[in-house]
C-alpha cells in the first residue's frame, strides 16, 4: 500500500512537471513563432513571453511537484542532495515531454505562417523551436555557445536558490515563482546574443525533436552543420551544479541555520478536561 501511494504521488509530480513545462513552452516557443515568423514584436517581447512562460508555469507545477520544469535544476537540487536522485528520471522525462507536445502544438498551430517565411523549413526558422550558436547569425562557435550556456544557467541557478532560500531574505513563498521569472526576463536581455538563452535542456531537446518530425532535417545541426543539440543539454546541467555549489560556497554557508517551527502551546490540563 506505501509504495502504491509513492507511486501514485510520483505520477502526480511527473504530470505536473509535463503541464509546468507544457505551459513555458506555449509561451516561449509561441512568441518566438510570432516576432521571427510573423514579423510582430522584437527580443523584448520574446525576453518577457519567456520570462511570463516561467511565471505561470511554476505556479502551474509548484504545489505538486516544486515547479522546477527543468532538468538542470532538478540534477542540481539532486547533487547537493536536496532532491532524491530516484526522481530525477521521471522529472527528466515529463518536463521533456512537455516541452516536446506544447512544441507540436505551437509547430501546428504556425504552420501556415512557418511555410509562407521559410517554405523549406530551415535554420532560418529552426531558431523557433531550438536554440543556435548566435541565434544562427552571429559568429559564434559551438564551444562558445557551450560556454554561454553555463554561465547562463549557474546564473539562474545561483538565483533560485537564493530566492528559494528561507534562511536568506526570500520573498514570501507566493511571490518567489513572480522573481523567478524577472531573472529570466533578465538572462534573456543580458544573454541571449551567444546561444538563445535555452538554460533548459528540456526547453531545447523536447522541441527541437518535434521539430525535427515535423520538417526541418537540420534540427540537430547549427548554421555550418555541426552538431549541435548536445550543447543546450551538457551546458545547462554543467552551469545548474556551478550556480548551486557557488550559492553554497559564498552564501549558504554563512547563513543562520533554519528556525524549527513554532509549536503550538501545551493545553492546561484544566482545560482539557473540561474539553
Amino acid at each position: 500500500m506505501v509504495e502504491r501511494l509513492k507511486a501514485r504521488g510520483l505520477v502526480g509530480e511527473m504530470a505536473a512537471e509535463f503541464a509546468g513545462t507544457f505551459i513555458l513552452i506555449m509561451f516561449g516557443c509561441g512568441v518566438v513563432a510570432q516576432v521571427a515568423a510573423a514579423e510582430i514584436g522584437d527580443h523584448d517581447s520574446i525576453a518577457w513571453a519567456w520570462g511570463l512562460g516561467v511565471i505561470l508555469g511554476v505556479y502551474v507545477a509548484s504545489r505538486v511537484s516544486g515547479g522546477h520544469i527543468n532538468p538542470a535544476v532538478t540534477v542540481a537540487l539532486a547533487v547537493f542532495r536536496d532532491f532524491p536522485w530516484r526522481k530525477v528520471g521521471p522529472y527528466a522525462l515529463a518536463q521533456t515531454a512537455g516541452a516536446f507536445v506544447a512544441a507540436l502544438l505551437v509547430r501546428w498551430n504556425y504552420s501556415e505562417i512557418l511555410s509562407s517565411v521559410d517554405p523549406e523549413h530551415t535554420v532560418e526558422t529552426q531558431g523557433v523551436f531550438s536554440t543556435l550558436p548566435g541565434n544562427g547569425v552571429l559568429p559564434i562557435s559551438d564551444l562558445g555557445a557551450f560556454r554561454d550556456q553555463i554561465i547562463g544557467t549557474a546564473i539562474l541557478l545561483f538565483l533560485v536558490v537564493a530566492i528559494t532560500d528561507m534562511r536568506n531574505l526570500a520573498p514570501p513563498p507566493f511571490l518567489a515563482p513572480v522573481v523567478v521569472g524577472f531573472v529570466v526576463v533578465g538572462i534573456g536581455m543580458a544573454w541571449g546574443s551567444a546561444a538563445g538563452y535555452a538554460i533548459n535542456p528540456a526547453r531545447d531537446f523536447g522541441p527541437r525533436l518535434a521539430s525535427y518530425l515535423t520538417g526541418y532535417g537540420t534540427a540537430w545541426l547549427d548554421q555550418h552543420g555541426h552538431p549541435y543539440f548536445w550543447v543546450p543539454i551538457a551546458g545547462p546541467l554543467i552551469g545548474g551544479i556551478i550556480g548551486v555549489g557557488a550559492y553554497r560556497l559564498l552564501i549558504g554557508r554563512f547563513l543562520p541555520p533554519a528556525e524549527p517551527p513554532l509549536e503550538p502551546a501545551p493545553v492546561p490540563a484544566a482545560t482539557a478536561q473540561k474539553a
